[in-house]
């Protein structure tokens, strides 16, 4: 079940939460950040390679890239077996920003994303059928979990895929994580 939790960016011991999708929705756009659910049916085999699954929801790709001026998509895929997941966890968990508009639909699995606006921390615990959007410069970190298990696509305006500008903050240490 998707899962909103808005903080006060002091406290990350009280939140207000929010389990519907029309309410999770609702306080995103609030924030100009896009939530969507979209479904996540296309039969693929276990352990689909990344063309597979680009291949099997090729319409909903285009649609998102034509719309927002993505000129390229990926898809991540991390579990436990994943050699160097631990590395994989550390790169998305300190507090950053890029200069694109970060896009990822949830084929499989979870995550949580938290972004920090102003003087609010939004979780957003983002399951299978997730679609998820971060406005380009947006304070953020993504957890995958210690035992991570997702295939997300992801979109990019810059050919060059995923470059973050890390802030410096620690603010992300002090929040719960997805293991929490």
């Amino acid at each position: 079940m998707s899962l909103l939790r808005v903080y006060r960016e002091n406290d990350p011991t009280r939140a207000e939460e929010h389990t519907t999708f029309e309410d999770i929705a609702r306080v995103a756009a609030a924030s100009q950040i896009r939530f969507d659910r979209w479904a996540a049916d296309r039969p693929l085999p276990p352990s689909a390679a990344p063309e597979q699954v680009l291949e099997a929801y090729a319409g909903p790709v285009k649609e998102l890239s034509e719309a927002c001026g993505f000129v390229t998509a990926d898809v991540i895929s991390v579990s436990p077996s994943t050699p160097n997941h631990a590395e994989i966890r550390r790169k998305f968990l300190d507090e950053h920003i890029h200069s694109e508009d970060e896009a990822r639909f949830f084929v499989e699995g979870r995550g949580l994303f938290c972004i920090h606006q102003g003087e609010r921390v939004l979780s957003f615990l983002v399951e299978k059928g997730d679609l998820i959007s971060v406005p380009a410069g947006t304070r953020h970190w993504f957890d995958m979990g210690p035992a991570p298990s997702f295939t997300c696509i992801r979109w990019f305006s810059d050919p060059r895929g995923w470059v973050a500008e890390h802030t410096g903050s620690d603010i992300a240490s002090r929040f719960p994580r997805l293991d929490a």
